[in-house]
């Protein structure tokens, strides 16, 4: 983890805004290490305070958030190069905050479609340049505009709770937090993008081959995303963090018209960590072949009974049917379904089983998590976050939108540029104190296929994603999308087949889960959620469950490709 001692400043004055103290604002210092990016957010800062003073209603919180996207980006199909680019784009978010932390212009109007929620901020294009005048000039402005819509937006907020019946949480809609100042230099990055032209048209020259591969695709995306944030309380951060990812992926379809896909992701935070040209091409060869099984592997029916998830398939499987439900956000939404929300100190799974998210962590083991950053989209420092300890439901993933029992936050406010922040996911992470090896897992749900007395028992060995239903208008569901799935016989036989999706409700689910093994599985990707999409990473050993239940796949009604594959594709 890279981290510095904070930075503390100085005293030189203190803001008062709508009643409230405001933490000193130090003009004259800035953390070591701070562009002068940070310098005139922190200008504009206190002069867009000070005259605010003057309105009737000021704001109680003003924030700014500066992202800067350096990126290098190459893409191939069936072994031709498809794009390159290298591209530089900053993006101004605002969160200012008009009325109290009580009540203010970011409360849900109750009654609209989807229940309301904070108003996203609207994310402007700033100077790519460090140019102080520039870039106060867009804040000034910017910050104008967000005050005259925030004030329109608490009048309809005050109409709504007058005609609204009183809400079950009473809780603020935000907290203070301490003032962090912190500046890590900003990374550079020089890549030779021809040699990874090169390597992308190796990823997918393989595929070119085979003719029931319709489409292969393979990208290398390079980047470095420096933040800038600063805020009212005295917060100063200016983080800067590289990330590199591979992804290959291709499609085939069987007869009967399903589409079978299969890729492959590799993430890192720097180009030499990521897998040597002869490991991924490996991996190609695999995807192929899987590929070609998969067409002609039979379609498996509904069914109930034991399976086991892989690591990675278990990362989602706690992601979807877990992960979501927890989010503290979701705890105060009328429209939500609050699974878990009584159900503090409770056990939830095995004693054996430990749960927690833990965004400070930046590797596990080797590996390293997507979801690592040091402070939050609100200028909170990340933090572990307990959440099952000994099979006991601990707490939520916070932001700074209180709930009833959790007033703080908890380092988890994120957001995709643009958007609002809410709780998310950051590095989710199972762990177990009596795992058992793989082959002693296999065995038992052998065991439970016969106890059971059923034909077969499932594997669920890679998985393309899912996603979760959370709120009430829904059932509150999750699906599991594997795309590598077996049938485990009770004589040790196994058969590859197609076409299930796990589903079920997360209760019932976590019932099930019965033992786990001593091999860790790591997902990295990204989430999709109210926020935008936001890297996370899941990691979990494999589970058995006594019982899960599968559906059928939607089927593509397509027919196959009328035209014989070209010269070259056998």
């Amino acid at each position: 983890m890279n981290s510095k001692p904070p930075f503390t400043a100085r005293v030189c004055f203190t803001l008062v805004l709508a009643g409230v103290t405001a933490p000193p604002i130090t003009a004259a210092e800035l953390p070591k290490n701070a562009t002068p990016v940070l310098a005139a957010m922190r200008a504009e800062l206190e002069h867009s305070t000070t005259a605010f003073k003057s309105q009737p209603q000021p704001p109680y919180f003003l924030s700014y958030e500066i992202t800067e996207n350096r990126r290098v980006s190459v893409s191939s199909s069936f072994g031709a190069l498809m794009a390159s680019t290298e591209n530089t784009t900053r993006v101004l978010d605002i969160d200012l905050r008009v009325g109290s932390p009580a009540l203010d212009n970011t409360r849900a109007i109750r009654g609209n479609f989807g229940g309301g929620g904070p108003t996203a901020s609207g994310a402007t294009s700033i100077p790519v340049e460090d140019s102080p005048e520039a870039i106060r000039a867009t804040l000034w402005y910017q910050t104008d505009r967000r005050f005259k819509a925030a004030t329109e937006q608490f009048t309809r907020v005050k109409t709504n709770v007058q005609v609204k019946i009183e809400e079950e949480d009473k809780s603020a809609d935000f907290c203070a937090e301490p003032a962090h100042t912190f500046a890590e230099a900003p990374i550079t990055f020089a890549v030779d993008r021809r040699a990874l032209e090169a390597r992308v048209r190796r990823f997918t020259a393989p595929f070119s081959a085979h003719k029931n591969i319709y489409s292969a695709d393979a990208s290398i995306t390079l980047g470095v995303e420096t933040r800038w944030y600063a805020n009212t309380e005295g917060t100063l951060v200016q983080t800067s963090q590289p990330t590199c990812r591979i992804v290959v992926s291709a499609v085939t379809k069987a007869d009967d018209g399903m589409v079978l896909p299969r890729t492959e992701t590799y993430f890192a935070f720097r180009l030499e960590q990521l897998p040597t040209d002869a490991q991924v091409l490996a991996d190609v060869k695999k995807m192929i072949a899987d590929l070609e099984s998969l067409r002609t592997a039979p379609i498996v029916d509904p069914y109930t009974g034991p399976a086991i998830l892989s690591g990675r398939a278990a990362g989602v499987f706690f992601h979807e049917v877990f992960g979501h439900r927890i989010e503290g956000h979701r705890q105060k939404r009328a429209e939500e379904g609050q699974t878990f929300k009584k159900m503090l100190g409770q056990k939830l799974l095995p004693e054996t089983f430990t749960v927690y998210c833990d965004p400070a962590r930046p590797k596990y083991g080797t590996t390293e998590l997507g979801g690592h950053y040091l402070y939050d989209n609100q200028g909170v420092k990340a933090q572990r976050v307990p959440l099952i300890e000994s099979g006991v439901f601990t707490g939520f993933l916070m932001a700074r939108i209180p709930i009833d029992g959790f007033p703080k936050s908890n380092g988890h406010g994120r957001k995709a540029i643009g958007a609002s922040v809410v709780s998310r996911q950051s590095n989710l992470i199972v762990e177990t104190t009596k795992p058992v090896s793989p082959a002693v897992l296999k065995e038992e749900l052998r065991k439970l296929v016969v106890e059971q007395k059923k034909p077969y028992g499932l594997l669920f060995d890679d998985i393309q994603g899912g996603f979760a239903i959370t709120g009430r208008t829904s059932p509150n569901a999750f699906n599991v999308q594997p795309i590598m799935v077996y049938r485990i016989f009770p004589d040790g036989r196994e058969e590859l087949v197609r076409g299930a999706d796990f589903i079920g409700t997360p209760l019932s689910a976590f019932s099930k889960i019965a033992a786990a093994d001593d091999t860790p599985g790591i997902f990295n990707g990204v989430c999709g959620a109210e926020s935008g999409w936001v890297p996370v990473s899941a990691v979990s050993p494999s589970l058995l469950l006594s019982q899960v239940e599968v559906q059928k796949k939607e089927k593509s009604q397509e027919r196959l490709p009328i035209l014989t594959a070209p010269a070259g594709k056998s």
